[in-house]
């Protein structure tokens, strides 16, 4: 295996982007009611994430099949180190509470391409 710092230097170098995030995989890990009742602190504790610019993308996560919701949920945040982002999660209510466990992981983003849509009139904006 490679090092973590110099693969990310071996991907800058070939010109990829080498955007490194941190990836929360949050599962249940108590009662369904208790991951319902602690919803509302987690959707804020997310959304005072993504306003002070840490929180980049969150959201459920189905089943293996694709059709059912088990209450788990992915969390991409931006953060300087690995403990910064562990301390990320562990604020999250739904962490903070027991209600989900979580693994954390590095990521490196080095390919793909977004699409963002601003209605200059409306105001509404959409992601693809």
């Amino acid at each position: 295996m490679v090092a973590w710092n110099e693969y990310r230097k071996m991907a800058r170098d070939r010109g990829a982007l080498a955007l490194e995030l941190y990836v929360v995989e949050s599962t249940p890990s108590g009662a369904p009611e208790k991951v319902k009742a602690t919803l509302p602190a987690h959707l804020e504790f997310q959304r005072e994430m993504e306003l002070s610019g840490k929180l980049v993308l969150a959201g459920p996560m189905s089943d293996s099949t694709g059709e059912l919701m088990q209450g788990a949920g992915l969390i991409v945040y931006r953060a300087n180190t690995m403990e910064e982002a562990k301390g990320m999660a562990e604020a999250d209510p739904m962490h903070a509470e027991g209600a989900r466990s979580f693994t954390l992981r590095k990521w490196l983003v080095n390919e793909g391409s977004l699409s963002i849509s601003v209605g200059l009139s409306t105001g509404k904006a959409s992601l693809r």
